[in-house]
């Protein structure tokens, strides 16, 4: 296979592999509807005392609600993607064999990621937000426009957190056990991502730092463009700062890489 379709490859690879899980996909969609349902019902009586908060009205807050149910999965808020099979590869030795192919070991888990994320928007992330749409008043955008960029925010986001992820288990060269560092990675992205609360609505400092922090790339921007919160210099400032996280993470993971490299040549020759 020419190196160009390599990737595109693996992508379809993961998106057929996540395709296979039928049950636990139904059982995936099941559970995002009604942690929607408790997270839309706490928003009602939270925006119902506080009316605007964060700068979002209850239909906005609501559709903030189910844009992070359908990008739960998509995204991996709480990892559960690729990094716990090169974790556990790592740990046993084989990812020496995927460093021998002749192919990139972070750009193929990321087209490999690429195709869970396209799986998980489709298969897990529609539903909910129908569901959603069907049960509340939500702001959904009518404009075509908002919707495409919406989904290159998504993409955008996905490249974010596999980053992020990739990070982590790379972490697993140095560390014995990566439990704890897969704790902090998901804590992190539950609370600086967006998926609790808009970021919007945290107090002082701690608001202004979490919005510019990775995370923020995963759900409040896309939520955000969703909601059409921004014009068009505004929309193209959050996609530029999605680029910039997704690309000096990507150079981070592959200085790291390029260290790990260096200590499994050391070690095994």
């Amino acid at each position: 296979m020419r190196p160009s379709g390599l990737y595109p490859a693996v992508a379809a690879g993961g998106f057929r592999r996540y395709a296979t899980y039928r049950i636990a996909t139904a059982a995936g969609v099941f559970t995002n509807t009604v942690f929607g349902f408790i997270l839309a019902y706490t928003y009602v009586a939270l925006w119902s005392e506080r009316p605007q908060l964060g700068g979002y009205g209850q239909a906005e807050a609501l559709t903030f609600v189910w844009a992070g149910q359908a990008l739960y999965a998509t995204v991996a808020v709480m990892g559960g993607g690729f990094e716990a099979e090169l974790q556990e590869r790592i740990r046993n030795g084989d990812v020496a064999i995927d460093l021998y192919r002749p192919a990139d070991l972070q750009l193929w888990w990321l087209a490999s990621d690429l195709g869970r994320g396209a799986f998980q928007l489709l298969g897990r992330g529609i539903v909910p937000l129908a569901v959603g749409a069907w049960a509340f008043d939500l702001a959904l955008p009518r404009s075509p426009a908002v919707w495409v960029l919406f989904v290159v925010s998504v993409l955008l986001a996905i490249v974010v957190s596999f980053a992020l992820r990739f990070l982590v288990a790379l972490s697993s060269f140095w560390l014995m056990d990566g439990t704890g560092v897969n704790m902090i990675s998901m804590l992190a992205a539950i609370f600086f991502s967006g998926m609790t609360l808009p970021l919007t609505v945290f107090p002082g400092l701690l608001g202004d730092v979490a919005e510019w922090l990775p995370w923020a790339g995963m759900v409040q921007v896309p939520a955000d463009v969703l909601l059409g919160r921004y014009d068009g210099a505004g929309v193209a400032g959050v996609l530029a700062f999605q680029v910039g996280w997704a690309a000096v993470l990507l150079l981070v993971g592959r200085g790291v890489q390029a260290l790990a490299t260096r200590k499994v040549v050391v070690q095994g020759g």
